[in-house]
C-alpha cells in the first residue's frame, strides 16, 4: 500500500446556480450533479486514478447513500478494507451550491453524530505497510491509529478549519497544509492580505510542532515556509468554472508528490497544477485531472 488516507467521506449534490439565490425565493438549475465526495475521500480517488495504491479509513452508514459512496470507490480502485459502516451514524451528504457567474461554491453538510466512529483495531494484511498518511482532521481516533501502527510512515494533515481533531493531529505531523481559514483562524489574523500578517500566520503556525508549512490562499496562491523564511507561490492561471473539491485534490497531488520523494517546490507545483485544473470542470470528484493533464500544464515529461 502507497497511500492510506484517513477521514471524511460524503455523497455530493451539486447544484450549478446562475447566481446565489435570495432568501425566501425560486430557482431554477439546469445542471445537478451526484458523486462521492469528501476530502479524506476525493484525495484518495485521485492518488489511486495516477496509479498509486490507496486506501480509505472512513465511517458510513447503512442507508443507500453509502452503497453509492462504496460503489463509487470500488470503481475508482479504492482499497476499502477499513471503512466502518455504522449501524448508529447516517452517511454524511452535501449539497453544494455552485456560483455560475463566479464559480464559487457553498457547501452545507449533513454531517456524522461520530455515535461510532472508525477505528484501525489491527494493521491490515497488505504486503507493504503504507508509506504517507494523509488525514483530514475528521476521524481523529483511526488517524491515531494508523499513526501508531505505521510509524515510518510520512505524516500529513489537511487543515480545512481549526477543531479538536485538526488540532490534535497538527502536533504529530510532517506536513501541516492548511487552508486560509485555518492559518486566520489558528493565528488570529484577520486576514492575509499583506506581508506581514501572511508571515506572522506562518511563524504562529510552524511553532505547532516546528515542521514547514503550507497555505493554501486559492486563486491567490500558496506560501509555505518556517518562523524565519516564507516563500510564496502564484496559483496556475485558468479558466475556473467549479471550485468544489480543488482543494482536496490539491491535497491527494501533494501526498503524491511526498510519496515520489519529490522536492518541497516540485510537490507544491504538482499540487498547484491539479487543483487548478480541477476548478475547469463541474462538480468534485468528475474534476479529477489525470497525470498525463496535470505534466501538460507543468511542461514537463515525467514526475
Amino acid at each position: 500500500m502507497d497511500i492510506l488516507c484517513v477521514g471524511h467521506a460524503a455523497w455530493d449534490i451539486s447544484v450549478v446556480l446562475e447566481d446565489y439565490p435570495a432568501e425566501n425565493s425560486k430557482g431554477e438549475t439546469r445542471t445537478l450533479l451526484e458523486c462521492g465526495g469528501g476530502p479524506a475521500a476525493n484525495a484518495a480517488c485521485l492518488i489511486a486514478s495516477w496509479d498509486a495504491s490507496c486506501a480509505l479509513a472512513t465511517t458510513v452508514g447503512a442507508d443507500t447513500y453509502a452503497d453509492r459512496v462504496l460503489g463509487e470507490l470500488a470503481a475508482a480502485k479504492v482499497d476499502v478494507s477499513l471503512v466502518h459502516r455504522s449501524q448508529l451514524d447516517s452517511t454524511p451528504v452535501s449539497v453544494i451550491l455552485v456560483n455560475e457567474s463566479t464559480a464559487s461554491r457553498t457547501i452545507i453538510n449533513r454531517n456524522l453524530r461520530g455515535i461510532s466512529p472508525c477505528r484501525i483495531a489491527a494493521r491490515p494484511a497488505w504486503p507493504d505497510s503504507p508509506k504517507v498518511l494523509l488525514f483530514d482532521g475528521h476521524e481523529l481516533s483511526a488517524s491515531l491509529d494508523a499513526i501508531a501502527h505505521f510509524p515510518d510512515a510520512r505524516t500529513i494533515l489537511d487543515g480545512g478549519s481549526v477543531r479538536p481533531g485538526t488540532l490534535e493531529l497538527a502536533q504529530r505531523v510532517d506536513y501541516l497544509v492548511v487552508s486560509e481559514k485555518f492559518a486566520r483562524q489558528f493565528s488570529g489574523q484577520s486576514d492575509l492580505a499583506t506581508d506581514e500578517r501572511q508571515e506572522a500566520a506562518v511563524r504562529s503556525l510552524y511553532e505547532i510542532n516546528g515542521h514547514p508549512v503550507v497555505v493554501t490562499l486559492g486563486e491567490r496562491g500558496l506560501l509555505y515556509g518556517t518562523d524565519s523564511l516564507v516563500h510564496r507561490m502564484d496559483a496556475f492561471r485558468v479558466e475556473s468554472v467549479d471550485t468544489t473539491a480543488a482543494g482536496d485534490l490539491f491535497h491527494g497531488a501533494f501526498a503524491y508528490g511526498i510519496l515520489k520523494g519529490m522536492p518541497m517546490r516540485a510537490t507544491l507545483r504538482l499540487a498547484s497544477a491539479a487543483a487548478a485544473l480541477s476548478t475547469t470542470r463541474r462538480g468534485g470528484r468528475t474534476s479529477i485531472p489525470t497525470l498525463a493533464e496535470v505534466k501538460t500544464l507543468l511542461g514537463c515529461a515525467s514526475i
